[in-house]
């Protein structure tokens, strides 16, 4: 049993490291970010949808009842990739994975409304922890530049990310992960297909490259897992394990966008990484 919750706990630490890799994408790849979810959606359908005709896994909504929870989620999902890329070009990628990681506050909040159980202290605890992590993290603020609307925007995406996770964990035991993650970007590809006739896409050819990156390894793999980890650890578990992503991307943006943390980075990651440590005993011991 201990081994297992060891590599179930090993597999979303993994998840998280790929899911990372967004936020660097997100900033290096020249497209308007419907246009990248887009990309990043439909190929990522595509490569799931391989993936599950490989597995012989069947894609179907298996009940009608669920169909209206599994749209959601996956308009909430889109909503949140998409309003997360725009704080990334409107800061950084220090500024937008940091302001996205206030979704383990709103997850840790939200969700005894949605399992009908008492709120967790540590959750809150741990969830405070990561707050002021955060607030250590983010630079000072000029209100008058661009980065203050990338924090209210990437905050606005936090609460996105935590809905349509308490939302669709109701359906982890249900379906298979990866074939729920092919439902959610297949809905999300196709409403977005608009965009590819509206926004500047001259650029796409040069950018498909960075956009199989972001659909395979990101999308396809790294949400698959992450959704997958529902099953063994409760939303707000594996949002706060989650929350070492910020670290993972900062590293990601230093050493490909030669972007350089602060002082401050070291200690609001400190207090991170604590409490993924804090979590992942805590969760262990259970």
């Amino acid at each position: 049993m201990k081994n297992q919750h060891s590599n179930q706990l090993l597999l979303l630490t993994f998840a998280t490291i790929l899911i990372s890799t967004s936020g660097a994408l997100g900033k290096f790849i020249d497209l308007p970010a419907p246009v990248i979810i887009w990309g990043r959606s439909a190929l990522g359908a595509l490569f799931l949808f391989i993936f599950c005709r490989y597995k012989k896994l069947s894609i179907k909504i298996k009940s009608s009842k669920d169909f209206p929870t599994i749209l959601l989620s996956a308009l909430l999902l889109g909503t949140h990739w998409v309003t997360y890329f725009y704080a990334l070009k409107l800061s950084n990628v220090a500024i937008g994975m940091l302001s996205l990681f206030t979704f383990p506050v709103i997850t840790a909040l939200l969700e005894p409304l949605f399992t009908k159980t008492k709120l967790n202290r540590i959750h809150i605890l741990l969830a405070l922890m990561v707050l002021l992590g955060i607030y250590i993290l983010v630079p000072d603020l000029n209100f008058e530049n661009t980065y203050i609307k990338g924090i209210l925007i990437g905050v606005f995406s936090a609460l996105c990310y935590a809905l349509r996770n308490l939302i669709l964990k109701r359906h982890v035991h249900k379906y298979n992960g990866t074939v729920l993650m092919m439902q959610q970007v297949l809905i999300v590809s196709i409403f977005l297909l608009p965009v590819m006739f509206k926004m500047d896409i001259s650029n796409i050819q040069a950018q498909i490259p960075y956009l199989i990156i972001l659909g395979l390894v990101t999308t396809a793999i790294g949400h698959s897992l992450f959704i997958n980890s529902l099953k063994h650890f409760s939303v707000s578990t594996a949002s706060i394990i989650g929350s070492a992503q910020p670290i993972f991307g900062i590293i990601i943006a230093f050493l490909f966008l030669n972007e350089i943390p602060t002082l401050n980075t070291f200690f609001g990651g400190s207090l991170i990484i604590a409490t993924v440590v804090i979590e992942s005993i805590r969760s262990r011991n259970k």
